[in-house]
């Protein structure tokens, strides 16, 4: 194709953003960098449960109540950039979709729920007061991070001060909740404060990895307020949209790293494309451990973007007989496709919202692909050469999620 850009649709009223998108300096001869893959999942092994409070059992209890237990051992310790960086070139973010030879492929609410053993059904992630850091959203913080945690308003205090935003550090979390074995303080906290700390670590090292690897953003310790309540998250579908979003923001042609969980979108490359990128786990647990854990990695011992073009001409050959459209069908009740996964709409995390289209990935659920209406519009949409001016911005239907 040559019109309106070399390699790109022929439309241009689709893919509006597609003149800053890496795919076209690619294709005009201008590879890019490796994208420097921020993966916090090595950290959640520094955290040992069994040793952090005396009541081990309670705390037991409610890491497994709160639905995320699953993540603490199914992360991928590294991520495989190579892998990662050729995937990123095909996603399109008008349509939150891989664009590949023969058609649309994504990842799905279903994807997630099978890949991560997590909700994608349930309440909506939404808190109030603690979109950007002011006096106000400052003096309640103090007090949550006071409330929730255990600690003195003036313990609170210092910590959110010296962050000057809306975070407290991993490094605080860990030594006042998994103090180190043989420490002098014998002082333990209630168990449900440490359970609080323990799940906002978690949630910062997996679902919500951001470019931080030292700070944890309060707007997290809000939504373990009530324990009883955590599992009843639909943190599937939130933490869909935040890979989603930075998905989108690392094909612009000058960013040069991504975010997100990473797991999630690696082991579904491993499941549906039969590429030699991941060896299978003889150890893995169907229908009992996370998918992700069917796979173990392989990685380069260098970046090598040699290997990048390798998967990138590979999938330029791809066909579909190659590809594992439907890697779950043996994981449905009848071979029924849960509503939720073929849901059409959008997804929401805080103030981040991003449109799902199943309709335009049919073949991932066993169905004949269709011609798909277009995809959602934004209310406004910023996609510039860098991550820095990037800001989409859509309605969040959120009547959707609380029927």
């Amino acid at each position: 194709m040559c019109a309106p850009f070399p390699g790109g649709p022929s439309d241009g009223s689709l893919l509006k953003s597609f003149k800053d998108h890496v795919a076209l300096a690619i294709w005009s001869n201008e590879d890019r960098p490796i994208l420097k893959c921020i993966n916090h999942s090595a950290q959640i092994q520094e955290w040992d449960l069994q040793s952090c409070h005396p009541d081990t059992e309670g705390l037991q209890r409610i890491i497994q109540r709160s639905g995320l237990n699953a993540l603490i051992d199914c992360s991928y310790r590294k991520a495989n950039k190579e892998v990662i960086s050729a995937f990123v070139e095909r996603w399109q973010p008008e349509t939150n979709t891989f664009h590949l030879p023969f058609g649309e492929m994504s990842i799905s609410l279903e994807d997630v729920s099978i890949l991560l053993k997590i909700p994608v059904t349930g309440k909506v992630v939404a808190v109030e007061n603690f979109a950007r850091y002011t006096e106000e959203s400052r003096s309640d913080a103090i007090k949550l991070v006071s409330k929730l945690l255990g600690v003195s308003i003036e313990g609170a205090e210092d910590e959110v001060n010296i962050n000057k935003r809306l975070a407290v550090q991993k490094y605080w979390l860990k030594s006042r909740w998994c103090p180190k074995a043989g420490s002098s303080d014998t002082t333990y906290p209630p168990v449900e404060c440490t359970a609080r700390a323990y799940l906002l670590y978690l949630l910062s090292c997996t679902l919500f990895a951001d470019k931080s690897r030292s700070r944890v953003s309060i707007v997290l310790l809000k939504l373990l307020e009530d324990l009883d309540d955590v599992g009843k998250y639909v943190w599937g579908a939130v933490a869909l949209a935040y890979l989603y979003r930075h998905l989108g923001s690392a094909t612009r042609v000058q960013v040069s790293q991504i975010v997100g969980y990473l797991t999630l979108l690696e082991g579904w490359v491993y499941d549906h494309f039969k590429l030699g990128l991941a060896t299978p786990n003889a150890k893995y647990m169907d229908y009992v451990q996370p998918r992700v854990c069917r796979w173990i990695q392989k990685h380069e011992t260098v970046m090598n973007i040699d290997k990048v073009g390798s998967i990138r001409r590979t999938l330029d050959r791809l066909r579909p007989s190659e590809v594992t459209w439907d890697p779950y069908v043996n994981y449905r009740d009848n071979g029924v496709v849960h509503a939720m996964a073929v849901y059409n709409g959008t997804l929401n995390y805080m103030d981040v919202v991003e449109p799902y289209h199943p309709e335009r990935i049919l073949r991932q659920f066993g169905h004949v692909q269709s011609i798909p209406d277009p995809p959602y519009r934004p209310l406004e949409a910023h996609r510039d050469p860098s991550a820095l001016k990037y800001s989409v911005k859509y309605g969040f239907q959120q009547d959707n999620w609380e029927r």
